[in-house]
């Protein structure tokens, strides 16, 4: 029969006490530097919302639905004609889903492709150069070539691949395709799945292209202020980059630690126990 004696039990319970105080002690900790939009909001300042107007780019597709009181002059003008109706608008085939588009410059999805020089090869039109204008801009160029030919004509135009890019220390890296043309930076994090526990929330990194030349700016989501920066509300084809903080480089190597720390005292307790027995 095993006999335990008290000093023997008081061993075990220290060497018990060891490992959850290791435990305790990994877990320890301020959540300040994870949480968003901290401190007091200047309303007067951050309540007026500007938003750009997103602006033509190399690269970009194009979806443009033309519409106007005569369908059958108006179908000339479109992609893939899926049927009249709607004001004698006929859809592209990058909103119906058709295929066989004749635009010049559409892709196999449908829409105008911008191509390398800005331009566009729009259906009966030819090329048109649409770099550097926004949809409002864009809709006056056709008018300007199209109410000659058609009786009040009007458009429906968005941006068929608009998209963010999204590195680093996020729960899913990728790059996001966005259904609307307006999309802020803490809704893009919310997209690839919040920052990890590693993620830097004080200098993320906007990668942006304007006028073929690169902008670079760096934000602290953990400050209301950001909300004003030019660079909160994204662009089509920014890139957000968020980096590690260094308790990525300290876990790597506090882990190989607790692990050791963890394993000798488990030896410990082994041997405890084993001594026991063996009496």
């Amino acid at each position: 029969m095993l006999t335990f004696s008290i000093k023997h039990i008081t061993y075990l319970v220290y060497s018990v006490a060891l490992v959850l105080l290791i435990f305790i002690c990994s877990s320890c900790g301020t959540t300040r530097p994870y949480t968003y939009m901290q401190g007091s909001f200047d309303t007067a300042k951050l309540s007026q919302i500007n938003l750009p107007e997103p602006v033509i780019r190399k690269g970009d597709i194009l979806s443009i639905i033309v519409y106007s009181d005569n369908p059958g002059a108006t179908a000339l003008y479109n992609q893939s004609v899926t049927g009249g109706g709607g004001g004698g608008g006929a859809i592209a085939s990058a909103e119906g889903g058709a295929t066989g588009s004749t635009g010049g410059g559409s892709t196999s999805s449908g829409g105008y492709f911008v191509d390398e020089n800005g331009n566009i090869e729009f259906q009966s039109l030819g090329k048109l150069h649409v770099e550097g204008l926004t949809r409002n801009q864009l809709k006056e160029l056709l008018d300007s070539k199209l109410k000659e030919f058609l009786k009040n004509p009007y458009y429906t135009i968005r941006f068929v691949n608009y998209h963010i890019t999204v590195l680093g220390e996020v729960s899913r890296p990728g790059t996001i395709s966005i259904p609307g043309d307006h999309i802020n930076l803490l809704e893009t994090i919310a997209l690839a799945g919040d920052m990890t526990f590693y993620g830097r929330r004080d200098n993320v990194l906007i990668i942006r292209t304007n006028n073929n030349k690169r902008e670079f700016a760096r934000l602290d989501v953990t400050k209301p202020e950001i909300m004003a920066s030019p660079y909160f509300n994204l662009q089509q084809n920014d890139f957000i980059i968020v980096e590690a903080n260094r308790k990525k480089s300290v876990a790597n190597d506090q882990t190989l630690l607790r692990t050791i720390g963890i394993a000798t005292s488990l030896l410990s307790i082994f041997t405890i126990i084993y001594t026991i027995v063996k009496q």
